[in-house]
């Protein structure tokens, strides 16, 4: 694994950073985190698993440079690898301390991740997934292209991407068994499925309407891929999370992203029960949710926050294009439960969909 270069730029943290003992706050479901309550000094290094790429970068940025200055504790960056993230949020051991999940998997494994001190909560996130995530941020999970490409404007909604006559083009699409996303519910919306009606999911017409587009799809197994997909022209369109697009936009691209029907949903990291340094983990999770620190990364990468105090730090054009913004009233958030519910179902299917 390999240590992320650090840049000489910072943001101090407001809060008077409060390091918390893994004992303040036990695993969920395990025990009470009124029985103890010390602060203890950290050391170590954080290992930190994501997806990678620019969102991975703005976080080097916004928060893990600040954390070391002011701690001494090293966030070193690792790309997450399925198997190791899901036997950890069974309970087993593995090398991670924090690693990114969707809502899903906290609904669904809460048992098994340490709970977070109110400092560390992010008000704006639902009450059964605050106190368990951490640095967490709003996705928004549309399509996108390269504005030149359709000058005269593009799809409008699902049912358009689906139109391969009148929005030519390759459509860049999620081809890792993990990352289904919201790729049933935009099929099955595509297909004329009323939104109150989407669940439960109906896999079989969902696999039968992206079978009718096979053919025109190209498949990526990373999110920053896209970004190549679409600047080289072998993409003339991409479904993913929408960090993506912002990404190419902060490279100087002209990017349109159509929120009409975009997903949008709350993601973040979560400390399994087997961490090896819950201690500094806790404290990087405070960190993050200082609402200086989140203006940052919500500025760079355009996800919502879930620090309601954030909205206080951002330029007015930012705050109205984050993903969920008071003012993306089209937007769609899928039945999280029902997915936490269902994710063996839908990994399942998914994964035998890709190998057809």
């Amino acid at each position: 694994m390999n240590t992320p270069t650090r840049t000489s730029r910072f943001v101090l943290s407001g809060i008077g950073l409060a390091v918390v003992a893994a004992l303040a706050v036990g695993c969920a479901g395990s025990s009470d985190s009124s029985d103890t309550s010390a602060a203890t000094d950290i050391s170590g290094e954080v290992i930190w698993a994501d997806y990678g790429g620019a969102t991975n970068e703005s976080r080097q940025i916004a928060y893990f440079d600040g954390f070391y200055e002011e701690t001494g504790v090293d966030v070193i960056s690792v790309s997450i690898e399925d198997a190791i993230f899901n036997s950890m949020l069974e309970g087993e051991a593995g090398d991670y301390d924090v690693f990114q999940v969707g809502a899903a998997d906290i609904l669904g494994y809460s048992d098994n991740v340490y709970e977070l001190p109110e400092a560390a909560q992010g008000d704006l996130l639902p009450d059964e997934l605050r106190p368990y995530t951490v640095g967490g941020f709003y996705i928004g999970l549309a399509q996108g292209w390269l504005t030149e490409t359709f000058p005269d404007g593009g799809p409008q909604d699902w049912a358009d991407f689906f139109d391969t006559e009148t929005y030519p083009g390759l459509r860049a699409w999620p081809g890792a068994p993990g990352s289904y996303d919201a790729s049933y519910e935009i099929a099955l919306l595509a297909d004329g499925v009323a939104l109150e009606d989407l669940y439960p999911l109906d896999i079989e017409r969902a696999e039968a309407k992206l079978d009718s587009i096979r053919d025109d799809l190209v498949f990526y197994t990373s999110y920053p891929e896209v970004q190549q997909l679409l600047t080289s022209g072998s993409a003339a369109i991409a479904v993913t999370v929408t960090g993506q697009f912002t990404a190419l936009a902060n490279a100087g691209e002209d990017v349109t992203i159509q929120w009409n029907e975009a997903f949008i949903t709350p993601n973040g990291f979560v400390i399994p029960a087997e961490s090896s340094n819950p201690d500094a983990a806790i404290a990087l999770a405070e960190w993050m949710n200082d609402p200086e620190n989140q203006a940052v990364f919500t500025e760079r990468t355009m996800y919502g926050p879930v620090n309601s105090e954030v909205f206080d730090y951002l330029p007015e054009d930012v705050a109205a294009n984050v993903a969920n913004s008071p003012e993306h009233d089209n937007v769609i958030e899928w039945d999280e439960q029902w997915r936490a519910d269902n994710k063996d179902l839908l990994l399942e299917s998914y994964t035998a969909w890709l190998a057809e």
